[in-house]
């Protein structure tokens, strides 16, 4: 004869929290899941242009000679690397906030055309920036240059107000600074 465990009405109350903790483990799990896939496939994106007296190659000599950035540039105060795919580089940024280092990873280097990095925090879905420069001929001897980047990462909308008002007036600035910097490169 086999015994038979009795549940009492003392134990059952202790059974059924047992089996939720794995249900409300299970649907928090669930929750940051979409949480995290909501935020990377809503990039917020920050861009600034402005038009220069310059042919893309004299913008591109100004924007890839990375060690002259602390001579005239108030966003990348520091610079070290080279412009091509898969080199890392080493950035420090300075924005209303302060300075941050950063060693972004070249995904695209175009000369006279476009130079893109991809910086991560973290293992590459908390908070990822794209950062792009896109150099375009305008007439009579003029480019556009648009300096943008796409956030993503779950950190994202928490930092959505600080990147507004401390990144992209950051964003502007340099734009500014790299037109008088191909200016005075060119003057006699």
């Amino acid at each position: 004869m086999t015994a038979t465990p009795v549940t009492t009405p003392a134990r059952r109350p202790r059974l059924r929290r047992r089996r939720r903790l794995p249900t409300a483990l299970a649907a928090l799990v669930a929750l940051l899941a979409l949480y995290t896939a909501w935020t990377n496939t809503r990039p917020l994106t920050l861009s600034a242009t402005v038009d220069i007296d310059a042919t893309p190659e004299e913008v591109w000599h100004v924007l890839t000679d990375f060690s002259a950035y602390d001579d005239w540039n108030p966003f990348m105060v520091s610079a070290e690397g080279t412009a091509e795919p898969g080199a890392v580089l080493h950035l420090v940024m300075r924005d209303k906030t302060g300075d941050m280092a950063f060693d972004p990873t070249v995904r695209a280097a175009e000369p006279g055309r476009e130079l893109r990095w991809l910086g991560r925090v973290g293992p590459g879905w908390i908070f990822d920036g794209e950062h792009r420069f896109l150099i375009e001929p305008l007439a009579n001897g003029r480019v556009r240059l648009t300096q943008s980047e796409r956030f993503t990462g779950v950190a994202v909308p928490f930092f959505q107000s600080m990147l507004h008002t401390a990144t992209l007036p950051q964003f502007e600035a340099m734009n500014r600074a790299l037109a008088a910097r191909t200016a005075a490169l060119r003057a006699p």
